[in-house]
């Protein structure tokens, strides 16, 4: 994928304060959800974010987003560092940039119609007036596979995966360069994931979007992403093209992740790698690999010596002293 990126990070960490203690009175601690985080978007290209629950995948994607500021490092749009930007540029760039959530139901007001939601982008960022409004709403509606006449009707009319829809349709108004989309089928029918990421893929396809896809599912990724980072932690372990990642995967994190995935193979049942343990505290985190907990190739380098980010491959990086090894 070439051109130059739309949206960097550069060594974006990040961290919460945390009360600890029976009702918020005990001791003060930090937790760092994100950890020397470096990640490009190029336009029209498409990453996926995967990685266990707590990894720091949403995290990652509202830093990218601007909606969090770092407490290290940056992030840069169209080489422009977001912490610079004032009010009016930050506005410019809501426009730009979209989420989409992963809960239909919530992320939908159910007290307004459809139409009004979606007209929302619109009416904000000055981009269609008066009737204009009406048209672009009832084809943003169309583009997702809905009907005009959906507008009119409101939130609890829908299905979760219609609602899903309407929630595609309301980050497109703006006529986005980058969507962001947040585990956007987690919470639908298995019946209906396929049909909206179908849309995300054609959509992505028609409009040259950019697209950072946060997800578990990893068949998700492997049809819709150009790349994967794997991230444990909130630590990156392995980033590379997709193909390469699934065919011929470097850490042993990601491995077990490959591994876990449902199958029909029976061979790749046999082959499961099984973790042992629960991840550890993101406000305890080991020494050296965030990983050597778990790993079963660990060694003592790897409870000293914290991994960097190698690259062996064009665009494949991997954060293990062992990966030559095993």
């Amino acid at each position: 994928m070439t051109g130059v990126p739309l949206l960097v990070a550069e060594n974006v960490s990040r961290s919460f304060a945390v009360q600890k203690g029976f009702l918020g009175f005990g001791k003060k601690t930090s937790v760092q959800a994100i950890n020397q985080f470096s990640l490009s978007l190029r336009p029209h290209e498409a990453i996926g974010l995967v990685g266990e629950s707590g990894s720091g995948k949403s995290t990652a994607g509202r830093l990218m987003l601007g909606l969090l500021a770092p407490t290290q490092g940056r992030v840069l749009f169209e080489d422009k560092d977001l912490a610079g930007f004032d009010d009016r540029q930050l506005r410019a760039l809501r426009r730009r940039m979209q989420l989409v959530f992963q809960d239909p139901y919530s992320s939908l007001d159910p007290r307004r119609k459809v139409a009004d939601q979606i007209a929302d982008g619109l009416v904000i960022h000055g981009l269609a007036r008066g009737e204009d409004v009406r048209l672009k709403v009832d084809a943003l509606l169309r583009h997702v596979g809905l009907e005009a006449e959906h507008g009119s009707r409101y939130p609890h009319s829908f299905s979760g995966g219609q609602r899903q829809r309407i929630g595609i349709a309301r980050a497109l108004a703006s006529s986005p360069d980058i969507l962001v989309a947040d585990e956007p089928v987690s919470a639908l029918d298995v019946s209906v994931q396929a049909q909206v990421l179908a849309l995300l893929a054609q959509l992505r396809s028609k409009l040259g979007l950019a697209m950072l896809f946060i997800s578990h599912d990893l068949a998700a990724v492997r049809h819709l992403c150009d790349r994967v980072v794997v991230l444990y932690l909130g630590r990156i372990m392995e980033e590379g093209p997709t193909r390469e990642i699934f065919s011929s995967p470097r850490h042993p994190y990601t491995r077990a992740l490959m591994s876990a995935a449902p199958s029909f193979d029976r061979a790749k049942k046999k082959n499961r790698i099984l973790l042992t343990g629960e991840p550890p505290s993101p406000s305890n985190p080991p020494a050296g690999c965030v990983f050597h907990t778990r790993c079963p190739h660990s060694n003592e380098q790897c409870k000293d010596n914290v991994p960097t980010l190698e690259f062996i491959g064009t665009g494949h990086r991997v954060a293990c002293s062992r990966f030559n090894e095993i």
